[in-house]
């Protein structure tokens, strides 16, 4: 197995390296360490998805006017409270391809928090961890919505890429 290149972010580095692993594992299908050494994260599942915790997409072109259906959100469903959440990313395309990210934790009183907002270029295979992302006190979050494309960068289309997203206790 070849090693991949990992971006991890300053705060993902301090919260320690199994955390990072665990979730990197969780968007290549691989076997991971026990729950124990992951903090007791587990996978949320894609709301409409195959029955995967992990969601394929290709970013879609922007609608035009009424007709069409961009194919930019996934939402993953919130079962329970957990104290943090993590959003996993992998490349699935051939080519370098940059686009943009952005993610919000929705509550159940139908507010959000933007979490990630941030244009993202991974070369094929390259993965990214975001987070972890504390549970707002005096909120119950009901899902966590990552939206990749924009019609401001038409480039991004066709890149293919694998999201999931965990919840941490």
């Amino acid at each position: 197995m070849a090693l991949q290149m990992v971006l991890i972010p300053a705060a993902l580095r301090q919260a320690g390296l199994l955390g990072v692993m665990a979730g990197l594992a969780a968007v290549a299908g691989v076997p991971a360490a026990p729950a124990a050494a992951q903090g007791q994260c587990r996978p949320l599942m894609p709301i409409g998805g195959s029955g995967s915790p992990v969601a394929e997409k290709r970013i879609s072109a922007d609608r035009v006017g009424l007709m069409g259906r961009t194919n930019w959100n996934t939402d993953f469903t919130v079962d329970r409270s957990f104290a943090s959440y993590r959003i996993n990313f992998q490349s699935a395309s051939t080519g370098r391809g940059t686009f943009p990210v952005a993610a919000f934790l929705r509550f159940t009183d139908n507010s959000n928090l933007q979490v990630v907002n941030e244009n993202l270029t991974l070369d094929p295979g390259q993965r990214r961890v975001f987070g972890p992302f504390p549970a707002v006190p005096g909120k119950r979050t009901s899902q966590v919505n990552v939206r990749v494309g924009s019609s401001a960068m038409p480039g991004s289309t066709g890149f293919s890429y694998r999201v999931s997203v965990e919840g941490c206790t």
